[in-house]
């Protein structure tokens, strides 16, 4: 199985910013953490972060992976380019936040990905990517 993550805007900044929501854990932990499971779980795993919209809508249309799992940081509340790669590519994929946006700002509680994905995974910290991996693990050993 292929997954590829994608990280959206500001993530890179992990553990510098905003800590109270996002935890003092690093980009790199994150990243890190994330490998070691899905490798754990015989999981090929691309992880993949731009502050660049058209960046994360090129990785979308050119990933080989199975499915995605996508944290599109503020570009969840704003990007409908991603939203039409996402829906234009028909690759399941979960939308993650490390925080739970429903109890954060009220402009946070509205996605332009929630409908679209097969499920939402928030306010877990790394543990929501954690999650996503293994519910696809689980989603096609299953079948």
């Amino acid at each position: 199985m292929n997954i590829t993550i994608i990280n959206g805007p500001n993530l890179n900044m992990l553990g510098q910013r905003e800590k109270e929501h996002y935890g003092d854990f690093s980009y790199k932990k994150l990243v890190d953490t994330v490998k070691e499971h899905a490798a754990y779980k015989s999981v090929d795993l691309d992880v993949f972060q731009s502050n660049h919209e058209g960046e994360i809508v090129s990785k979308i249309q050119t990933s080989e992976s199975d499915c995605f799992i996508v944290n599109a940081g503020a570009y969840t509340h704003t990007s409908i380019a991603v939203r039409d790669a996402l829906a234009a590519v028909s690759k399941p994929f979960l939308e993650v936040h490390i925080s739970n946006v429903y109890a954060r700002d009220r402009f946070r509680h509205s996605s332009y990905l929630s409908d679209i994905a097969e499920g939402v995974i928030c306010g877990l910290g790394i543990y929501s990517y954690i999650a996503a991996i293994d519910y696809f693990v689980h989603k096609y050993s299953s079948v």
